[in-house]
């Protein structure tokens, strides 16, 4: 199958990132979201990255502007009729992901590949949503999906090796290198990494340590980039809940119970970031 029309639900900090790099692989990209605003201020977001490597010297103005020209916005999903493979980036929310598959399959040509970026829900559940489970794969994209060369490409219990190839090779397409893993709730990358993010949680919860002092011996003890608190900010804080409640439903074991910090912050809208405040606080302006 030959793949010349990439469609992207969602249109958020993942959605436009992975339509940027699909775009850059010489893809037309059609990036939906369910408001004018969002896949505007997603076009923007995707400008102004391409405009920093205008700037350092690694493309031209013109090659800016021919990227550009192979997005297309909407806000209508019926227009993913045209697309051969979708990835969907919605909120990492079940009932959302389960809605947009659905429609997907009522709206995208028999053999278009369906895949999500998830984090962490399983991917035959997202499937039985579809007609098409043998069609039906994760997509997992790291975060920035521009800067990350890592792509986690999951299969389900029906996916097709036919699915799987194709994925695979679109990932080495993107200039990204493909992993491959199973389908258990959190796959490979956010099994390992968000219990870590929990467990720097319950230490600040504990008093162990302040956040500043958390991030900075996982920085220079363990030599990250970035501190767990920090990245967990990144993340969104919404998104790290959401993840860790999915390993503690899916495993049934209390390793992953979700800490009770990490929730309360989700509940007083202290997302990260996004929000201005987590554990750390944002200059909004």
């Amino acid at each position: 199958m030959d793949v010349k029309v990439f469609g992207v639900v969602g249109a958020g900090q993942m959605g436009n990132g992975i339509a940027q790099v699909a775009a850059a692989s010489g893809l037309d990209v059609i990036m939906n979201d369910i408001k004018d605003e969002f896949v505007e201020k997603g076009m923007r977001t995707i400008a102004a990255n391409l405009e920093r490597g205008v700037a350092k010297g690694r493309m031209t103005a013109e090659e800016k502007g021919v990227i550009l020209g192979r997005i297309r916005t909407s806000t209508d999903l019926k227009d993913m009729a045209q697309a051969d493979f979708v990835v969907e980036a919605a909120t990492e929310r079940e009932d959302l992901k389960f809605g947009i598959f659905r429609d997907l399959d009522q709206v995208c040509p028999a053999g278009a590949i369906l895949a999500t970026n998830t984090s962490s829900i399983p991917i035959g559940r997202i499937a039985a949503q579809t007609g098409r489970p043998d069609k039906v794969i994760g997509m997992h994209f790291m975060n920035p999906v521009p800067v990350m060369k890592l792509v986690e490409v999951i299969r389900g219990l029906a996916t097709s090796d036919e699915t799987f190839k194709l994925t695979w090779s679109l990932s080495d397409a993107f200039g990204k290198t493909p992993a491959e893993a199973n389908d258990f709730p959190g796959f490979i990358a956010n099994r390992i990494l968000m219990p870590m993010i929990n467990e720097a949680v319950f230490c600040l919860y504990h008093g162990v340590g302040e956040a500043e002092a958390i991030d900075t011996v996982m920085k220079l003890g363990m030599n990250h980039p970035m501190g767990p608190l920090a990245l967990a900010d990144l993340i969104g804080l919404d998104t790290c809940l959401a993840i860790m409640q999915t390993l503690y439903d899916g495993f049934n074991d209390s390793k992953y119970r979700p800490c009770p910090l990490l929730r309360k912050y989700v509940e007083a809208g202290w997302l990260g970031r996004k929000s201005g405040r987590g554990f750390y606080r944002y200059d909004q302006h």
